[in-house]
């Protein structure tokens, strides 16, 4: 179904990312939200973002401008993909024809590329809003056949974290809520050939690539604002708090010398993330601290963050994935700019050939009536993990799957 004619059926808005640490002052309550956007605004705005993100053919993120060849490889991993494939088959069993019509695609599609996490993107496939109670149960059961424990209830409190924004825009539940998420299926759920599955909504989006026992499950996006709701239905919800402590005691424990490296800069003023929503071919250089100017201990810290956002995949192809970035550790660089002082705001990555994980402090998005926006807060989370050199989506893997079983 196209977004035009999806609009007419469903409008999906998705807010912005941030991070609640403390509460909004009377004053700034007072303000009134936004109202709602029209319909035909929102798929405006989709339409213009879309078209100039897809309008470059993937390549892949690089240090250079140029792939580094040979660093994915078809293989056994020994971890079985069968759970994923059967909780996929069942959620597209759940389906009514229509509904299935407008989920699946095939397995080259650019639905893979069309995902923003922003508010206003219009999306494909079928939401959980629109699902019956057991078709939601269903699409659960894929997520949680795919993720980590962690990683399902990370997914689960940012998609309530969403309703939490949408009271904090005086209910605005058109725009905002709970169920504002989406399912695609790209193939045919296989055993043998190349498949996976999307989902697209408001500060959430995981794309899952599965060939064989081999998963990829990036670009893998997850912030929130709030990150913690302070009030309302979901009171106590919060996400992202390890992401940023451990950061910041990893960075505060390096000496002199190495902080000198790897701060890039101690001031922060704008948003820094640079592998959103259509950044697929962005280039980006090594920068910072090298791992192999690291001690031991600090190497170990290091993957413990890194595990943190890798982690989130379910824990036996987590266990390959973390073994891919311990290989290319000594090549891996740690970055940072902003403050490292408690309250402060920052941006930080970990970088290397197989792997590109940035964090980032943002400006308002969807609460500019409640906090200054043109200053970066600790309401506003964006993180994105990557994989560089061509495999985001599983594209290289599905290059050399064809190249091996021309179709």
């Amino acid at each position: 179904m196209s977004r035009r004619l999806m609009v007419h059926a469903a409008v999906v808005i998705v807010a912005g990312a941030a991070w609640t640490l403390g509460p909004v002052s009377a004053q700034q309550a007072r303000k009134p939200a936004p109202p709602p956007r029209p319909p035909a605004e929102l798929l405006r705005l989709s339409l213009a973002a879309e078209g100039p993100g897809l309008a470059e053919p993937f390549k892949g993120i690089t240090a250079h401008g140029s792939i580094e060849p040979g660093l994915f490889g078809i293989r056994s991993t020994g971890v079985s993909t069968e759970p994923v494939r059967r909780a996929a088959e069942a959620f597209l069993a759940s389906l009514a024809t229509e509904q299935r019509r407008k989920t699946t695609f095939d397995v080259g599609d650019d639905e893979w590329r069309k995902w923003m996490n922003q508010s206003f993107y219009v999306r494909q496939g079928v939401s959980f809003e629109e699902m019956s109670a057991s078709q939601r149960e269903a699409g659960f059961g894929l997520l949680r056949a795919s993720l980590s424990a962690r990683g399902l209830t990370q997914t689960r409190n940012i998609m309530q974290l969403n309703h939490t924004l949408g009271e904090l825009n005086d209910n605005n539940f058109e725009e905002y809520g709970e169920w504002k998420y989406h399912i695609t299926v790209m193939g045919t759920p296989s055993a043998t050939e190349p498949w996976g599955w999307q989902f697209d909504g408001h500060h959430a989006i995981i794309n899952y690539f599965v060939l064989g026992d081999q998963v990829v499950m990036t670009p893998y996006f997850a912030g929130s604002e709030p990150v913690i709701a302070r009030s309302g239905t979901f009171k106590g919800t919060e996400i992202l708090a390890a992401e940023q402590s451990k950061a910041l005691a990893f960075v505060n424990g390096l000496d002199a010398g190495q902080r000198a490296k790897a701060i890039l800069r101690s001031s922060k003023t704008n948003n820094d993330i640079l592998t959103e929503a259509w950044r697929d071919n962005v280039v980006l250089d090594y920068a910072g601290l090298r791992v192999s100017e690291m001690s031991a201990a600090q190497r170990q810290q290091l993957l413990d963050l890194a595990e943190l956002y890798i982690g989130n995949m379910d824990d036996g192809h987590a266990r390959v994935k973390m073994e891919e970035v311990r290989q290319q550790l000594d090549r891996t660089w740690f970055a940072w700019m902003g403050g490292t002082t408690q309250g402060s705001v920052f941006y930080y990555r970990i970088h290397s050939p197989v792997v590109l994980i940035e964090f980032d402090h943002q400006r308002p998005a969807n609460l500019r009536h409640l906090n200054d926006p043109e200053v970066p807060n600790l309401e506003h989370v964006h993180t994105i993990v990557r994989t560089p050199n061509g495999n985001d989506y599983g594209k290289d893997l599905l290059r050399l799957h064809y190249q091996q079983h021309p179709h």
